[in-house]
């Protein structure tokens, strides 16, 4: 198993920019692909980003290309989300998820992953 745990959560004015971290423990991090979702109150879970197990692929959902970027240190044992440009439409908790089984490509639904953090909220304000 791994614990994920994630932070770097805050407001932030709409334009602005946060840096959410997410640390591991437990089996080694590197054996996982790692994503980032969110969650608006009312709203479904959303993929945001995912990035492979060594980090040299990744992925972002449309609502967050161009604009958010996932990173991992493996030898820290965290994953994070760049984020830019904040809008108010992104304001959500946000939490990460381990994916034990990644297959060819990156996962993008909740099904796919197996391990989850608690979240951290953002809110962007106009």
């Amino acid at each position: 198993q791994v614990q994920l745990v994630e932070s770097g959560g805050g407001s932030v004015q709409a334009g602005g920019s946060l840096r959410l971290s997410c640390a591991a423990s437990g089996r080694t991090f590197s054996d996982y692909a790692m994503g980032w979702f969110r969650q608006a109150p009312g709203k479904e879970r959303e993929f945001v980003a995912a990035i492979s197990k060594s980090g040299d692929s990744t992925y972002a959902g449309d609502s967050v290309k161009g604009r958010f970027t996932i990173s991992r240190d493996n030898a820290k044992n965290t994953v994070y989300l760049h984020m830019y440009s904040l809008r108010p439409e992104d304001t959500a908790e946000y939490v990460c998820a381990a994916d034990a089984y990644p297959g060819i490509t990156l996962g993008t639904m909740t099904f796919e992953y197996d391990y989850w953090g608690q979240g951290t909220q953002v809110t962007v304000s106009s």
